[in-house]
């Protein structure tokens, strides 16, 4: 499948370029590729193409209207619609509509939403989308819903080629989709274009919601993760999701969807003439201004990766003062000549940090991306839309790998502060130095005295007794956020072994994980087999108990005043509930549990000023039933 992929991508490639007057390869290697793909997949729609205009401005009607969605912005509202059935969310993409028929398992028609009873035929433009699959096994006739997008990476090369030819710069990723499916020649730029199924029409007994994706994803379409609800607390877990999302995300998202599972209640509900009743979009509430873009800092991630934010002046957003505004990528400052000085919009519309949307007015400033990591002084690296710090022992980027496993797996007192310290003077250059370290190493730290040094070193080893899941979670691995992390444990791959012989056609069979994700995946986990097999040795048990997914389960849980029982009983449910228990309160704090109703305590006020959540020992222990 990789093989075919690759010559695809090269055929598309070559084509377009072929097209423009532009070709890179003789028509010898062209037809090389193409013979190649001729005797493996003699149907491959790449060898169909023929021309890069179109005259196609027909109608086509729907066989079923597409609708709006109605909207929502307030979460009482949601949760009241919700009712108690159990709902399912996917991520609500930015981009335009788009319907694929499919008849004896072939594509026979691709159309825009239009008015919702007739859309544009763009049939010609889906055959240059490499992901939308030509053929498919299903011999039956249906209807694939989903969105067509562009993704960051994407966007950077389709602006840099449409410059190239004189045709200008687009101005968004959201618009240049609506653009080209407008567009009557340059067909070619479509291949940039990616498509996002969501929904499933046929003659098919189907009873859920979350069937429709299972058979899409049977029938090799992108779909976006999804997620199952029957109460309030996972529904919020989502939702902050999707606001980190919209702030590090690789493609544009404005909001959520949510839709009943059942689909006895879809034909209960019904429609409205502009909307389904079963389907209910939550959006975040955008608010944009301009403001002086002041400095570009860059930083170094764990994975190498050099993120610029801006500094800007200080204004007013959403009810809160915003001075710093994520700028992605490399990608997003060269396409934008970003520079000291600019007058730019900024929106925040949910993100967790605000974004940069567009330059108002350029500043005569040069325009300056840094040659050396700014953590190690190395050489970087440009590749596409990044900047990567390639040295291996990159102290910047060994931090953030540390930390984040320090906050992931649940040592408490261990700060960014104090790593800083360690890893200066040597004695952590690792994840796995951490449990090699001795009372006495800790008490070189400024501050830090013997009792401190005591209590760090009983949170290390308490860490080794943990749950796979959340050891998982921590180290870093692509992809490899908690709720993927469940979901591979909870298809059977529970154990440390399993683990390690895990192959990327068994990842693929896993729910939220198509080949691209499974294959980063699988490489990053065997790039975490050392560290792994050294934890192993160093005394790491870990354990799996999946009859105990509870509301808590990967949470972060501080305890303060008094309870009725032990705390360390309480700690123990805690625990077994797959939470978290930590000594104090934090950002990376999620819930604090106290039976007190006043802000007396120092915990109380700071879980109050961090906008954390607060419950009681009751509300503790409904949620791990």
């Amino acid at each position: 499948m990789n093989h075919i992929k690759n010559l695809e991508e090269k055929i598309l490639k070559n084509k377009a370029l072929y097209y423009q007057g532009r070709p890179e390869i003789s028509d010898a290697e062209f037809d090389k590729l193409e013979d190649e793909l001729k005797k493996i997949d003699p149907n491959n729609f790449a060898l169909k193409i023929v021309g890069t205009t179109s005259s196609a401005s027909d109608k086509v009607k729907h066989d079923k209207k597409m609708l709006s969605l109605e909207k929502t912005y307030k979460l009482d509202e949601l949760i009241n619609w919700m009712g108690k059935e159990e709902i399912l969310s996917t991520m609500k993409l930015d981009g335009v509509s788009c319907s694929l028929v499919y008849n004896l398992g072939k594509l026979i028609q691709a159309k825009t939403r239009g008015d919702g009873t007739y859309g544009e035929n763009i049939l010609p433009k889906i055959m240059w989308i490499s992901d939308i699959p030509k053929l498919i096994t299903n011999k039956n006739k249906i209807e694939i819903r989903g969105e067509l997008f562009c993704n960051e990476e994407n966007f950077f090369h389709l602006s840099k080629e449409m410059i190239s030819l004189g045709l200008g710069k687009p101005t968004s990723q959201r618009n240049i989709v609506a653009g080209l499916m407008g567009r009557k020649d340059n067909l070619e730029f479509c291949r940039f274009i990616k498509f996002m199924a969501f929904d499933y029409i046929s003659n098919e007994k189907i009873s859920k919601e979350e069937e429709k994706f299972q058979r899409l994803r049977e029938n090799h379409f992108l779909i976006p993760e999804i997620e199952v609800h029957t109460d309030v607390k996972t529904i919020e877990r989502t939702i902050k999701n999707a606001q980190e999302f919209m702030s590090e995300g690789d493609f544009q998202i404005d909001g959520l969807v949510f839709t009943y599972n059942k689909l006895t209640h879809h034909e209960e509900m019904g429609e409205t003439s502009h909307h389904p009743r079963y389907k209910m979009a939550f959006k975040f509430q955008g608010e944009s201004k301009i403001t002086i873009l002041n400095s570009i800092s860059w930083s170094v991630s764990r994975n190498g990766i050099l993120t610029p934010v801006g500094e800007v002046e200080p204004v007013e957003l959403s009810g809160a003062m915003i001075g710093r505004v994520t700028l992605h990528n490399y990608g997003l400052v060269l396409q934008n000549n970003l520079k000291i000085g600019d007058e730019i919009e900024i929106i925040r519309s949910g993100e967790v940090i605000p974004k940069f949307l567009s330059v108002v007015k350029s500043s005569n400033n040069d325009f300056v991306i840094p040659s050396f990591c700014p953590s190690c002084n190395e050489k970087i690296e440009i590749e596409d839309i990044r900047i990567f710090c390639r040295n291996p022992i990159c102290p910047g980027k060994n931090k953030e790998i540390i930390l984040n496993f320090i906050q992931k797996i649940g040592i408490e007192d261990l700060s960014g502060k104090r790593l800083d310290e360690l890893i200066n003077s040597k004695l952590v250059t690792s994840i796995s130095d951490i449990y090699r370290l001795k009372t006495e190493d800790f008490m070189s730290i400024d501050k830090v005295k013997e009792k401190l040094s005591a209590k760090i070193i009983e949170s290390i080893e308490k860490t080794k007794t943990n749950n796979l899941i959340v050891f998982l979670s921590a180290l870093g691995i692509s992809g490899g956020a908690f709720n993927k992390c469940e979901k591979i444990v909870r298809s059977g791959f529970d154990s440390i072994e399993k683990i390690n012989n895990l192959s990327i056609e068994e990842l693929m069979k896993v729910e939220s994980f198509a080949e691209k994700s499974a294959t980063d995946f699988i490489n990053s986990l065997n790039e975490k087999k050392k560290l792994i097999s050294e934890l192993m040795e160093l005394g790491f048990v870990l354990s799996v108990d999946l009859t105990r997914k509870t509301e808590i389960t990967g949470k972060k849980i501080c305890i303060t005043g008094a309870l009725t029982e032990k705390r360390s009983v309480i700690e123990d449910k805690i625990r077994e509930g797959g939470g978290i228990v930590v000594s104090s309160v934090s950002k990376n704090t999620d819930v604090l549990v106290t039976n007190e109703s006043d802000a007396t305590s120092s915990k109380f006020k700071k879980a109050i000023e961090l906008k954390i959540e607060i419950i009681s020992e009751e509300n503790l222990l409904n949620l791990l039933q």
